[in-house]
């Protein structure tokens, strides 16, 4: 008998990534909750995981660059499916709490900035202390012997959380925009290329040509000539001076279809790197909507064409 798959996540348990990864991991698997994002990534590389569900993008406060990063600093790793959860936030603390007696909040960088206005008006002059996920504060001010040697006496995370770890709900509905989304990703090991299902997002690292003049232009030609929509695009510096970027890119479209090979082509032509990071299908189902003169079958008749033309058959 074959033991269960493990998928490793940003932990501990209780995180919206656990969530996320309840959405698509199948029943029996076998949980391994991370400290951070880099070490469940790296449990896929180490092969002690089959893959890893962590967060990718906030729809406020944008990228989650511990991912988009780590994604492209080791070996190599490729996006397999994404999944949304609604973001909703607690304020929670011990039993016996306060809000008055709250100095300190901690929480995930990417709460306390969907957080932050909220707790500036309700909760002036407190101080922020980060966390490496929503629901690691909790648990540490859940399990700590003496309370009072934190640095914080509340925390911010989901309700989940707040139950799991037995924390008094001191304030709810506590984010400043509570149509708040956190897009997921599960990663794996690369494999070959599945088959497209017609509704599918690809995603890439693309690397600019040092100070050359119209660089970013050549490199967003590559798929405007080709009748691929982009849906994601955010810098991130290189990391080895000043002025040096390169872009993590969403696309509609799979790897298996003609236009999106056609513009991956022109990208490795004109840039110094480009990073397959995965074709997978699009959570919201949506059937790509494919320009005239861009289909499958325009490419087959055009390369069909010239074929005819090298063998003279064809003026």
């Amino acid at each position: 008998m074959n033991p269960a798959p493990t998928w490793s996540f940003l932990g501990p348990s209780g995180t919206f990534c656990e969530m996320a990864l309840r959405q698509v991991a199948p029943d029996d698997v076998a949980l391994d909750p991370c400290q951070d994002v880099p070490t469940a990534l790296d449990r896929v590389r180490e092969r002690a995981a089959e893959a890893a569900v962590v967060p990718i993008e906030n729809s406020v406060e944008g990228g989650v660059n511990a991912t988009l990063d780590n994604l492209v600093a080791s070996a190599p790793l490729v996006i397999a499916a994404e999944m949304a959860v609604p973001i909703t936030f607690v304020l929670a603390g011990r039993s016996g709490t306060a809000l008055g007696d709250v100095r300190a909040i901690s929480t995930h960088p990417h709460a306390w900035a969907q957080c932050r206005g909220w707790v500036h008006h309700r909760l002036p002059g407190v101080s922020y202390v980060a966390g490496t996920s929503t629901s690691a504060p909790a648990r540490a001010l859940a399990r700590a012997d003496n309370a009072a040697a934190l640095e914080y006496q509340a925390v911010l995370c989901n309700p989940l959380a707040a139950r799991q770890y037995d924390l008094d709900v001191l304030a709810g509905a506590v984010a400043d925009n509570p149509d708040a989304v956190t897009r997921f990703v599960k990663v794996a090991r690369p494999r070959r290329a599945g088959e497209p299902t017609g509704a599918d997002k690809t995603t890439l690292l693309v690397q600019l040509p040092h100070n050359r003049s119209g660089a970013l232009l050549d490199m967003l030609e590559q798929f405007s000539a080709r009748g691929v929509n982009l849906t994601r695009i955010e810098s991130r510096p290189v990391g080895d001076s000043l002025g040096r970027y390169r872009f993590s890119i969403d696309i509609e479209g799979h790897v298996r279809d003609e236009r999106v090979q056609a513009a991956l082509i022109g990208l490795h032509r004109t840039c110094p790197v480009v990073r397959f990071l995965g074709s997978y299908p699009r959570l919201d189902a949506r059937p790509v909507v494919i320009p005239a003169g861009t289909s499958d079958k325009d490419f087959m008749v055009a390369r069909s064409w010239v074929a005819d033309v090298l063998d003279g058959r064809t003026l």
